[in-house]
């Protein structure tokens, strides 16, 4: 009999990327297992863009990963701002019951578990109504992981609260890292009364799961892995399986910017990118623009749009891109530089003349910056990234920072402006070769894939992964 795992992903194609990916390996390392994604969609109104997207990721060739896509269920807002994903992703229970209900009826596969991804942990509730175990896809970072559950914690047994911290506290211990962490340097979502209360509570899901599914390395995290692994701790079994990543090119290699960059020697040009949400006003544009100029390096710009309210609104182009940058500044650089709007990240940094990445510290972004062998400078804009970058420049040597704390958070009103002089400093920096943070790099990537081989440590642990949902299922 074929056993059936079910997949939860996040809305939206970044999540469900990495995910596919892991999925596919699970079924090449098992052929007694078969998975099945529940493809929640952002909203009610799929455009034909989202499901072409969704349906490019599985092929007729991968008879045991199929997907299945629900109609969302849309609930009046109760909140005074957006609603919470993780609320968003509760109200579509029923959806997802029902769906996995008629799988069960038409092939009767033996249901084995249920694999979620960080938002969608109220699923566990579906899972447990079928009689089978829950599993965590946490597509973030160990460290993150770690000082979540950390901070729930000492939230739960009152030893602080972070959304109250006295001024005097400047920094704070956590077990998952070799030193103190400042509080400047917190995610804004551990700092807001608004969005703690979903976190704290995500956090004490985690510690209910069966299992925990880490898109990260032994080598690169081995101090949070420490903490998180401990046999004295409350924690479920970890496992770390990374990196997953999504680095298909498809029809991208023909793309006049990477043929463009064919033509440039290597690791000469500085590739400026910064995901998904990630876009700039003109007075930060501008300021980019000078330290581009000034720096003197090839480079290539992935510059968009700010948005005002860039979780509804995604962000745009820049229509006239002579009226936002400095004067002149398109014709000084005509031969050494690009500016493009949406980038093929992915197949940018694959290419040898890329020498640096000044990034948002996305986790994917990281990951893919490592495995490629490319210094970062870290730019955080949103989300976790402060705690990405925080490790990459200060826990590992992998990357140069721009300062150590920029105000400010994308998703909470608008960004502290980096200067030219900061950023023009950040890519000098990164862009010398021979520096100790390129050839800590070199040697990361060469780990990164390491740890996919046979016998290596992310190929052991997701081997170590599929034996034990083998062996919990009830028969």
């Amino acid at each position: 009999m074929t056993m059936e795992l079910v997949f939860i992903p996040s809305p939206g194609i970044g999540h469900l990327r990495s995910t596919v990916e892991l999925a596919k390996k699970i079924v090449n390392g098992a052929e007694r297992l078969s998975i099945t994604f529940i493809i929640i969609p952002q909203s009610s109104r799929v455009s034909t863009n989202d499901s072409s997207q969704v349906s490019s990721l599985f092929t007729p060739s991968q008879d045991r990963l199929r997907y299945e896509t629900i109609s969302v269920l849309e609930h009046k807002n109760p909140y005074p701002f957006p609603v919470p994903p993780q609320v968003f992703i509760e109200h579509q229970k029923p959806q997802v019951r029902d769906t996995v209900a008629k799988i069960l009826v038409h092939s009767q596969p033996l249901l084995v578990g249920f694999v979620v991804d960080m938002f969608c942990i109220s699923m566990m509730d579906v899972a447990n109504e079928f009689g089978v175990p829950t599993y965590l896809a946490y597509t973030s970072n160990a460290t993150f992981l770690a000082i979540t559950l950390h901070i729930q914690k000492m939230y739960d047994e009152k030893k602080y609260d972070t959304t109250e911290l006295d001024e005097s506290v400047n920094e704070l211990e956590f077990p998952c890292l070799t030193r103190p962490y400042p509080v400047a340097c917190l995610p804004r979502l551990f700092l807001s009364k608004r969005w703690i209360p979903f976190f704290l509570a995500q956090a004490r899901s985690f510690r209910k799961m069966k299992g925990i599914l880490v898109n990260t390395v032994a080598d690169m995290e081995p101090h949070a892995l420490k903490f998180l692994l401990s046999p004295d701790g409350d924690l479920p079994r970890v496992y770390p399986i990374g990196p997953v990543l999504h680095l298909e090119n498809g029809c991208e290699n023909e793309s006049e910017v990477l043929r463009w960059l064919d033509k440039q020697p290597e690791r000469s040009v500085v590739f400026l990118c910064f995901g998904s949400l990630g876009g700039f006003s003109e007075e930060q544009a501008r300021e980019i623009a000078v330290a581009l100029d000034r720096s003197g390096h090839r480079f290539l710009w992935s510059l968009r749009r700010a948005s005002s309210n860039v979780l509804t609104e995604g962000l745009g182009d820049y229509t006239n891109l002579e009226e936002v940058l400095p004067e002149g500044f398109l014709d000084r650089t005509l031969d050494r530089g690009k500016v493009i709007g949406w980038a093929p990240q992915v197949a940018v940094l694959a290419k040898p003349a890329i020498g640096g990445f000044v990034t948002h510290c996305g986790w994917n972004s990281v990951l893919e910056s490592l495995w490629f062998g490319v210094p970062m400078v870290t730019w955080p804009l949103y989300s976790e990234q402060k705690v990405n970058a925080l490790e990459m420049v200060e826990e590992l040597g992998l990357a140069v920072e721009i300062r150590r704390f920029i105000k400010g958070d994308l998703f909470e009103g608008e960004m502290e402006i980096v200067t030219a002089g900061e950023l023009e400093r950040a890519i000098r920096s990164v862009m010398e070769e021979d520096s100790d943070v390129r050839n800590r790099v070199k040697e990361m990537a060469g780990k990164c894939h390491v740890a996919l081989m046979d016998g290596g440590s992310s190929k052991t642990a997701l081997r170590k992964f599929i034996q034990d949902v083998i062996d919990n299922a009830v028969v």
